[in-house]
């Protein structure tokens, strides 16, 4: 008959050897080993967990706003892309050339006599002199040249000419006067409330600035604020087309920041 394999009593059984065994301690001991690898393994698992989360969380935050970043870039390089790429408008048209009115000269008729019931026919100089009134003539050719002269301006609006509307000092100077008259509106201080405000405003042929707009705006007292020292710009150097001041669209971006 094969041996039977001794077996040794552990130290938990030498422990409670002669004691009640069903009490409760004597099977917590001899759990004891498992309970703690359980819950050392359990407690890895839950400090990785808590650990790695805010790192995969602040990741995909960082991700989100270098695409949103991304795109932002993009989409102003798309836009100067497209305002580069847009082929200059066609020269206007030359004015048409005055027509001079020729006059034929015709050879006077040299009477010998006139008869006197015929001289009765014919005023005197005086009477002549008497009877042209040039009042209403020269109000008529005073109002013909202020018509040729509202037909003559312009009326379109170009984005891109030979030679661009320029502010007196150059770009320094335009951002020198809108910066110097800024007020930063309490409303977006109070909220914290900053960004770039993007705006489109035409110079006429006269150095004008008129028609301006919101591109792309962040608050609305930001806008506005913006749009008021926008329209406070003095009169700059008119853009030209085939050597004639002509209406040319202008595009300014403004920034806000708190400090």
């Amino acid at each position: 008959m094969a041996n039977k394999r001794k077996r040794y009593p552990s130290f938990d059984d030498i422990v409670f050897e002669g004691r009640n065994k069903e009490y409760g301690a004597y099977e917590l001991r001899r759990k004891y080993s498992r309970t703690m690898t359980v819950s050392i393994i359990v407690g890895v698992i839950v400090v990785f967990i808590a650990a790695y989360v805010p790192y995969l969380k602040a990741r995909s935050i960082a991700h989100v706003k270098e695409r949103d970043a991304t795109e932002v870039i993009a989409e102003m390089a798309n836009d100067i892309n497209q305002e580069a790429a847009a082929p200059p408008p066609p020269p206007p048209p030359p004015p048409p050339t005055e027509q001079q009115t020729v006059v034929k000269y015709v050879a006077p008729v040299i009477v010998d006599s006139i008869k006197p019931e015929e001289a009765s026919q014919f005023m005197a100089m005086d009477d002549v002199a008497e009877t042209v009134v040039d009042e209403d003539v020269g109000l008529e050719v005073i109002e013909q040249v202020q018509e040729e002269i509202e037909e003559e301006a312009p009326q379109e609006v170009f984005v891109v000419v030979e030679e661009m509307p320029s502010f007196p000092g150059g770009d320094a100077e335009l951002f020198n006067f809108i910066y110097s008259n800024i007020n930063y509106p309490e409303i977006a201080k109070e909220n914290n409330i900053q960004g770039r405000v993007t705006l489109r405003f035409c110079v006429t042929y006269k150095g004008t600035v008129d028609q301006v707009s919101v591109v792309r705006g962040v608050d609305p007292s930001l806008d506005e604020e913006a749009i008021r020292v926008i329209k406070m710009l003095p009169l700059w150097k008119p853009g030209k087309q085939g050597g004639k001041p002509v209406n040319v669209w202008y595009s300014v971006p403004i920034k806000f920041e708190l400090k």
